[in-house]
């Protein structure tokens, strides 16, 4: 059944003879006019007003979580990627700087490519299995010395890869550079 609205009559009152018997108990200022709007009405279209902000606000959101951000390195330097993955393992050992530098050039020739090997600040920078790994050792005391290895792939960080590498680095110091 459609929707009915009885709206006053702007034109002119009909003659009594005009009437439907039906209608006898019709006030005969008013007429029926048929509502032209859908059955949804007025409601439906602050609903769909609201659907499209809530879906606008929501594609922006997503866009600002998973569009590349910059990214610090090892090496003090930045790149592009997705800011919030895990990318890095730290591990600390007691040994001196010297010891752990070995090591981890022997360790990132094996597993890959030595890119950039820089002794002023004992920083190396790594291709492994298409990742870029990055890795610093820093003396944290005269005894401790602290390795961070950061490796990241083109989707984001690679913690799986950062391990891998930090744990060859301590093995290596358990073995001794001059094994194989």
């Amino acid at each position: 059944m459609p929707n009915i609205i009885v709206m006053p009559s702007a034109l002119s009152m009909p003659a009594p003879q005009a009437l439907n018997p039906l209608h006898e108990f019709a006030v005969p200022q008013f007429e029926v006019v048929r509502k032209k709007l859908d059955d949804r009405g007025v409601g439906h279209r602050i609903l769909s007003a609201m659907k499209i902000n809530i879906l606008s606000f929501l594609a922006l959101s997503a866009c600002l979580v998973l569009l590349p951000g910059c990214i610090g390195t090892q090496d003090g330097h930045s790149v592009a990627g997705v800011p919030f993955t895990k990318d890095r393992i730290v591990s600390r050992y007691a040994r001196p700087v010297a010891q752990l530098t070995a090591a981890t050039r022997i360790v990132l020739n094996r597993n890959g490519k030595l890119l950039v090997d820089n002794t002023v600040n004992n920083t190396f920078e790594a291709k492994v299995n298409q990742h870029t790994v990055w890795v610093k050792v820093a003396d944290v005391d005269g005894r401790i010395t602290e390795v961070i290895v950061q490796a990241r792939g083109s989707m984001g960080g690679d913690v799986d890869t950062a391990a891998e590498i930090s744990k060859q680095i301590g093995m290596m110091l358990v073995a001794g550079p001059g094994q194989n």
